[in-house]
């Protein structure tokens, strides 16, 4: 029924489906006017002697009106092939074919009687012909060409009927039922292919469309091959992208575009090498990236491409698509590099050193050989940090990774483990020989001077290596051999170089369960204090105590100080501990004479606690101990950090009446500095300038002179440790040390010692 017009679905754009019935119709409206006007005159001719002129003019002239009434349906829809046309106009066309029926069928019904037999079969005919080129015709309007079928076949047998002649009458009826039969099937074919080839015709302009958006746009292009590879229909953005022109590049080979200045020279990259040997087995490939030497810059593009063949099965070329990937490659390269690499020295990272050091390990599984690993820690550069800030420091570090490239050698690869550490991989290292003539020249080569920012730096640096496979099988077993023959070259003093040995795994062992026990030492009360002596050097008489942290576990025995008090730091026992001392330190003072004062070293981690003043209140007041009992001790250490908190710190402790005694003075780097900053109520020279004083070292001598003259000008007094002979004794009064502490006065002794001491002699005097 929707194909007939007399219905239009309610899914479906059937105004579009009665637009194509109307191009169908007007493609063949001037053959349907001709046909019927030529049988129309035929017709005229036929009957001219049994019919008055001026009725044959007549019909006619009805004849061409009808013909006409098309043209005037066609003037109100719009036009011929527009896009939508409303089912009213498709139903005023079979309206108006089938006017045309009626005007044909007067010359059967009136014409034929006033004729005999042999006209009345003649007009038949003409009708029958009139009958299968309009449904012949009017395929593209089946209900129109069924009315003009249902009309003229009806007239006729109304004209046969009135003659008796039921046989013809019987045959016009078949013939009239099966041309309609047949017509509409036609139709409804016709309509169908029209249908689909319009379809076809949208799809072809949206693909075209596509393409052409395709082509001008700014990403990628379309680029084709002949079986030759060379290259045909170059398009505009291929062309754009290779930074050419597109006649330059029509005919010019693929690969030759691609390899630019390369191609003479033979020297091809990988990835085109992959490409050729796609092309070579007419191979289908997809996103195959490959580097473009072009003629001033390299690019990177991405290609796809199918074979294509002809209809005979004969290869003609590849057709594919491309775009330019440059941008995302660099990105690539940059986010791998940055993966792979320290941003801050350019030297292989972390990732990239363990790398390489597995395939230097896999290396000496077949070929039997030796591999090295060296961990490189520098020594002093955290004062650095601290003093002259981060980033000097960063600058430093970037002159520490030149030097070390500078030493490397074609098998060896240097890189930063983080902070101030370093690694060296060595993948053939013969007999162990070479491992420490490169751990040598680093001592030597980072520890020679820096120029940074007009500062002049010294830091030296501390190795530790590794043989693989002797010392390790894997990556983490060899750096952790590694590591541990670092962390002796540290505990030694720095500047050294030490090989894993075997008995270090012990060393490591004991130490990790050393501090299991520091950390339950406290709770265990297995610390003890030890109190050496200090006296005045003129009167000999004792002034003060320096309280020494003693620790005796079950396991150890009695642990020195040397080894115990460097764990407690790396495992961030220092604060509790020391506040631990500074309480009992108090305690016992608060037992001796008014006039004799306890002295309790202070680590620069308590001091940057912010409740330390607080601390130190609490210890003095639980204990009762009078502020002026008390000395604390620092070392020129806690000014190292950035900011002012320590100085603060002890400016406060300053104010409540506790004296500060500034320890190991003269051995930092900027010791004077420290005494403009802080009021020290003490001065400690260093053993080391007491020993050389003893020799007769003149420097040490006047470095005693210096910092006694400029103790008592700031009102200071002076304390010289180390004091071991008569000797030195005699040579420490002469330099004008106001007090001397060491072996010759004393020992330290345990808190009952001391109690006994003060019974013993109330005064207290060592004259």
């Amino acid at each position: 029924m929707a194909i007939l017009g007399l219905r239009d679905p309610a899914q479906g754009d059937w105004d579009h489906f009665r637009a194509i019935q109307y191009t169908g119709l007007a493609r063949y409206s001037n053959l349907r006017v001709v046909t019927n006007l030529v049988l129309g005159l035929m017709a005229c001719q036929l009957f001219s002697g049994y019919v008055p002129l001026w009725q044959l003019a007549g019909w006619m002239a009805m004849l061409g009106a009808a013909l006409y009434f098309p043209t005037i349906v066609y003037r109100q829809s719009g036009m011929v092939n527009h896009d939508h046309v409303a089912r009213r106009f498709v139903l005023q066309l079979v309206a108006a074919t089938s006017l045309i029926a009626f005007v044909w069928c007067i010359p059967i019904l009136v014409f034929a009687p006033l004729a005999g037999d042999l006209e009345l079969a003649t007009i038949w005919t003409i009708l029958a012909a009139l009958v299968v080129g309009g449904t012949l015709l009017l395929n593209a309007l089946p209900l129109g060409a069924f009315l003009f079928n249902l009309v003229l076949m009806s007239a006729s047998v109304v004209a046969y009927w009135q003659t008796g002649n039921m046989v013809t009458v019987g045959a016009i009826t078949c013939f009239s039922i099966l041309l309609a039969l047949s017509g509409f099937e036609n139709a409804r074919g016709y309509l169908m292919f029209k249908l689909s080839e319009h379809g076809l015709a949208e799809k072809d302009e949206v693909v075209s469309l596509l393409l052409r958006e395709f082509e001008e746009g700014d990403a990628d292009w379309l680029w084709q091959i002949d079986a030759s590879r060379r290259i045909v229909a170059a398009s505009p953005r291929f062309a754009y992208a290779a930074g050419r022109e597109a006649s330059a590049i029509e005919g010019m080979p693929l690969t030759q575009l691609i390899a630019g200045k390369l191609w003479e020279s033979g020297n091809l990259p990988p990835s085109l090498h992959i490409l050729s040997d796609k092309l070579t087995k007419r191979e289908s490939f997809s996103n195959l990236v490959v580097k473009v030497h072009g003629e001033d810059k390299t690019y990177w593009w991405e290609l796809s491409a199918s074979p294509r063949y002809d209809d005979n099965g004969t290869f003609t070329g590849f057709r594919g698509v491309g775009s330019d990937v440059t941008e995302s490659r660099e990105s690539a390269e940059k986010i791998a590099r940055l993966a792979r690499f320290d941003t801050l020295t350019g030297l292989p990272n972390r990732l990239q050193l363990t790398e390489a050091l597995d395939r230097a390990l896999k290396e000496c599984e077949q070929w039997n050989c030796r591999c090295g690993f060296l961990m490189i820690d520098l020594d002093r550069f955290k004062s650095v940090n601290d003093t002259l800030g981060h980033l000097v420091g960063d600058r430093l570090l970037a002159q520490v990774s030149l030097r070390l490239r500078s030493l490397m050698g074609k098998d060896e690869m240097c890189g930063r483990l983080g902070g101030d550490e370093f690694a060296v991989v060595m993948r053939d290292t013969g007999d162990g020989q070479r491992i420490k003539d490169v751990a040598e020249r680093i001592i030597d080569v980072l520890s020679r001077p820096y120029e940074v920012d007009q500062h002049t730096l010294f830091i030296g640096a501390s190795v530790g290596s590794a043989h693989g496979l002797r010392d390790g099988r894997t990556v983490e077993t060899l750096m952790r051999s590694a590591d541990l023959a670092l962390y002796r070259s540290k505990d030694e003093g720095g500047g050294r170089h030490n090989l894993y040995e075997p008995q270090l795994h012990s060393h490591a062992e004991e130490r990790r369960v050393m501090e299991i026990a520091l950390r339950k030492a406290l709770e265990k009360d297995e610390f003890t204090l030890a109190f050496q002596p200090v006296v005045d050097a003129a009167s000999e008489s004792l002034v003060a105590f320096e309280a020494l942290l003693r620790w005796h576990n079950p396991e150890f025995g009695q642990v020195s100080p040397a080894r115990f008090i460097p764990l407690a730091e790396d495992a961030r026992l220092v604060v509790p501990i020391g506040n631990w001392v500074l309480h009992r330190a108090c305690r016992e003072a608060v037992t001796w004479p008014a006039n004799v004062r306890v002295a309790v070293n202070v680590s620069a981690e308590q001091l940057y606690e912010p409740d330390f003043v607080d601390t130190v209140v609490e210890a003095l007041s639980e204990a009762g101990l009078p502020p002026q009992r008390l000395e604390l001790e620092v070392t020129e250490s806690v000014f190292l950090r950035e900011g002012s908190r320590a100085g603060e710190t002890l400016d406060r402790i300053l104010a409540l009446g506790v004296g500060l005694s500034l320890d190991d003075f003269g051995t930092g780097y900027s010791a004077l500095g420290y005494l403009s900053k802080t009021r020290f109520t003490t001065i400690k020279v260093d053993r080391s300038f007491v020993q050389g004083a003893a020799r007769g070292a003149q420097e040490s001598i006047a470095i005693i002179r210096a910092v006694v003259a400029m103790a008592d000008s700031l009102g200071m007094s002076t304390t010289a440790e180390g004091a071991e002979t008569e000797h030195e004794v005699k040579v420490l009064r002469e330099l004008g040390c106001k007090k001397i502490q060491g072996y010759f006065y004393g020992r330290p002794m345990s808190a009952h010692d001391v109690g006994e001491l003060f019974i013993d002699h109330p005064s207290a005097s060592y004259g």
